[in-house]
C-alpha cells in the first residue's frame, strides 16, 4: 500500500483493476461522425498495460448512427444545446438523459480517470466551439456529457487527449490516476486518523512538488484532524488533495524537493557521492538530464542505506517506472 511506512518500488493500491474511462473512438473504434476513429497509441500502447479501459461514446449510445451528421453547441439564452448541423435536430434533451444515467452508471466501474476527445460537443473538456445565434462562435463551452461527467466526480482526473502528447500534462494525468486510486482505496476502507497521517506522511513531497501552499494546508487539516467530524474530513482532505495534485509541478519545485531530499542523505554519503547527486539535481535544473535521472540515484541510496521517511515517499515512483514517464521531464 502507498500509505505503509515504506515502499520498495511501485506497488499498486491493490491488485483490482485499476479502470480509465475514454471516448471510445480513441481506442480505434469507428465511432466518429464520418466513420473513422481517433485512436491514441499512447493509450493503447503505454497506458493500456497498466489499466483496463471503458470506452463510452455518447453520440452512439443515444442511437445516432456511424456515420451521421456534425454536432454543434448553440447557446440558446442561459442554455447550450445539441444541434444537428445538417437537420437542425435538437439532441439535448436526449443527450442530458442519457448523460445523467450513464455517468450514474460509471460509479459502478469505480473509475480512477477519464480521457475525452478534444474539442467534442459531446465529449469536449474545455474550449469547445460554442455557436451564438448570430454565426458567431467562442471556444468557452464543454461538451455535454463531458460537463455532466466532471459535476458529479469533482475530483476524478480527467484530460482529454490532445493535452496528453505534451510530456508534463501527460506525467501529470498519470500521477493523478494512481494517486486517486489510493486516496479513494484508503477512505473507502476502515480508516482511522493515524492512519491518514501515514497516508498524508507518504505524500509530503509529492505534495511540495505540486503546491507548497496545499502541503502546509493538508498538513494543518490532519494535524487538527479531531476537531471535525469523519466526513468533513474525508470530504476536505479529498477535494483539497487531488486539487493539489492538478497543479503542474515545475522544474524549480521538483529542484527544491530533490535538495530536500539530499538532506536526508548527507549523513550517509561520502563528499564525493554528495557532490556526484548534487551535479545531477543541477544537470535536471539546467535541463541536461530528465528527471528520471536524479531519481534513479536517489532510490538507490534510499535503498542501499534504509532512509525510513524517503523509503516512505510516494514521490520517488509515483506510477510504474515502465511506463518511462519521468524520461520525458
Amino acid at each position: 500500500m502507498a500509505d505503509s511506512a515504506h515502499r520498495e518500488g511501485f506497488t499498486a493500491a491493490s491488485d483490482a483493476p485499476i479502470r480509465i474511462g475514454v471516448s471510445s473512438c480513441l481506442l480505434g473504434n469507428e465511432v466518429r461522425y464520418d466513420g473513422g476513429h481517433k485512436r491514441n497509441e499512447f493509450l493503447l500502447n503505454t497506458l493500456g498495460d497498466f489499466v483496463e479501459f471503458v470506452p463510452v461514446c455518447p453520440e452512439v449510445e443515444i442511437g445516432l448512427g456511424t456515420p451521421r451528421e456534425t454536432l454543434r453547441l448553440v447557446r440558446d439564452g442561459g442554455d447550450v444545446r445539441l444541434i444537428g448541423n445538417d437537420t437542425g435536430v435538437d439532441h439535448t434533451a436526449a443527450m442530458n438523459s442519457f448523460a445523467a444515467k450513464r455517468v450514474a452508471s460509471l460509479a459502478r466501474d469505480q473509475l480512477s480517470g477519464y480521457v475525452l476527445k478534444k474539442d467534442s460537443p459531446s465529449c469536449g473538456m474545455e474550449r469547445v466551439r460554442v455557436y451564438r445565434p448570430s454565426g458567431i462562435r467562442a471556444r468557452d463551452g464543454a461538451g455535454l456529457f463531458a460537463a455532466v461527467l466532471m459535476r458529479r466526480y469533482p475530483n476524478l482526473p480527467v484530460e482529454e487527449e490532445g493535452r496528453l502528447s505534451d510530456p508534463h500534462r501527460r506525467e501529470n494525468f498519470v500521477e493523478r490516476i494512481f494517486a486517486y486510486r489510493r486516496l479513494r482505496e484508503f477512505f473507502s476502507a476502515r480508516w482511522t486518523r493515524g492512519g491518514l497521517v501515514q497516508f498524508h506522511t507518504a505524500h509530503k513531497l509529492t505534495l511540495m512538488v505540486h503546491s507548497p501552499r496545499a502541503y502546509r494546508e493538508l498538513g494543518r487539516l490532519v494535524a487538527t484532524a479531531k476537531a471535525i467530524s469523519r466526513d468533513q474530513l474525508s470530504q476536505r482532505y479529498q477535494s483539497d488533495f487531488m486539487a493539489a495534485l492538478k497543479t503542474l509541478a515545475t522544474t524549480a519545485r521538483h529542484t527544491n524537493v530533490l535538495h530536500h531530499m539530499l538532506g536526508y542523505l548527507r549523513e550517509h554519503l561520502d563528499e564525493a557521492s554528495r557532490a556526484e547527486l548534487s551535479a545531477l539535481i543541477d544537470d535536471y535544473r539546467r535541463g541536461l538530464a530528465p528527471l528520471v535521472v536524479p531519481i534513479t540515484m536517489f532510490r538507490h541510496h534510499v535503498r542501499s542505506f534504509g532512509v525510513d521517511y524517503l523509503r516512505g515517499q510516494v514521490y520517488l515512483e509515483p506510477h510504474p517506472k515502465e511506463l518511462m514517464l519521468r524520461n520525458h521531464v
